[in-house]
């Protein structure tokens, strides 16, 4: 191995240390209550030292946030590979949505959190996370069109705004605050009845009448 190979191999091995050490802390901490100089004294490098592979907080939290991202598009391309009808591929991704949520809770929160407004103008990494996020919303889209390519969908929706919809209904249920989870288990159900509930609201509004499918992602198997 060459010298200048090596320094490579040994800039990259620093700089996955100080992602790691960075998030260790925001998942503890969260990103407000983590400074730079603690990230600095968690691996060991001066401040100074810690500029040289990283330009601020901003951009090493949204690397964690990709990491986060990168796990769940992972599980959507794994649902996609899936010998199954397009309306249960979609199904399937709803299913991973939640288990990545059970899973990897910290980089869910991670992830929701760099889409508030707190990074609204200031977003190192706006395309990196919109590709990164789109392309799972991508995978999703292309799973309904494969719905109604085999008819399991109906062909009067088109698949940009039903997998935006869907989507989105993924992370507003996957983010409820505590008190609306207080509200569900009150009326006598549990917060995983209520996420998992949501496929036998929606796939009746989906699925086409010809080949609908009885769907209820605890009987599927991968």
């Amino acid at each position: 191995m060459g010298i200048t190979e090596r320094k490579q191999r040994e800039k990259e091995q620093r700089k996955k240390e100080i992602l790691d050490a960075a998030e260790r802390l925001f998942f503890s901490r969260g990103y407000e209550d983590v400074s730079m100089d603690q990230i600095a004294r968690e691996v060991e490098l001066n401040k100074a030292t810690l500029y040289l592979y990283c330009k601020n907080k901003e951009t090493l939290f949204a690397e964690i946030v990709l990491r986060g991202i990168a796990i769940l598009q992972k599980k959507f391309m794994e649902c996609m590979e899936q010998q199954v009808p397009g309306i249960v591929k979609v199904t399937l991704m709803g299913e991973a949505y939640y288990r990545f949520s059970q899973e990897h809770p910290d980089y869910l929160r991670l992830i929701h959190f760099y889409g508030t407004e707190r990074f609204s103008r200031e977003n190192p990494c706006t395309a990196e996370f919109g590709n990164g996020y789109g392309t799972c919303r991508m995978i999703l889209k292309d799973a309904v069109q494969e719905g109604i390519d085999d008819g399991t969908i109906r062909a009067d929706l088109d698949p940009f705004l039903i997998s935006m919809y869907l989507m989105i209904s993924f992370m507003g249920i996957l983010s409820m605050e505590d008190k609306w989870k207080r509200v569900i288990e009150a009326g006598g159900f549990s917060y995983e009845q209520y996420s998992r509930e949501f496929f036998r609201f929606i796939t009746p509004a989906i699925a086409s009448g010809e080949k609908s499918l009885p769907l209820d992602s605890k009987n599927f198997t991968a």
